[in-house]
């Protein structure tokens, strides 16, 4: 899909510094996290928005540059998020879905499928485990995904020069 990682890594650096520096902070009783609830409904808004970024071919944002430059294709995915904006409002009131704010207590609801309160900080009070514990496996899972990059990087850049070598072979 992309020629090349360069913003990939990137992003995935500032996340592995952000990472440890705000569990750093919440170990440490700084910050103030939000508390929200996680349930299903959340998992199903995730997967929704995600199908909707790769139809449009960005995120809402990008979406909004990109229609700024003509592009049409970003204009429909802009006048549609409005109408799915507009329609789950329609259905939100007559409906109120998803479970209604007394079922979302920061603790379990199975019948109600919210799972609670979901953050390092959370995990920290709930377990007696620092949330620097939380953010290092993180940083582990993201610095995994980085190295991953740079070998593939590093085996895309020998083929491209042994296929140098080889046509080079080839005119000699």
């Amino acid at each position: 899909m992309f020629r090349t990682y360069r913003n990939t890594k990137a992003m995935l650096m500032a996340m592995m510094i952000l990472t440890v520096a705000f569990t750093g902070f919440m170990s440490l009783g700084a910050g103030h996290p939000m508390e929200f609830d996680v349930g299903l409904n959340t998992f199903a808004g995730l997967f929704l928005f995600g199908i909707g970024m790769v139809l449009a071919g960005a995120c809402t944002v990008s979406t909004w540059v990109k229609t700024g430059e003509g592009n049409v294709g970003a204009l429909w995915a802009l006048v549609f998020t409005f109408v799915g904006m507009f329609l789950f409002s329609l259905v939100w009131s007559w409906n109120w879905w998803p479970p209604a704010p007394q079922t979302m207590t920061g603790e379990p609801n199975l019948p109600a499928l919210q799972l609670g309160f979901a953050n390092a900080r959370t995990l920290q009070d709930k377990l007696g485990v620092p949330a620097i514990f939380f953010g290092l496996v993180q940083f582990a899972v993201l610095l995994a995904i980085y190295r991953a990059i740079l070998r593939r990087e590093r085996a895309q850049q020998e083929k491209h020069e042994q296929h140098q070598k080889d046509v080079a072979g080839q005119d000699a």
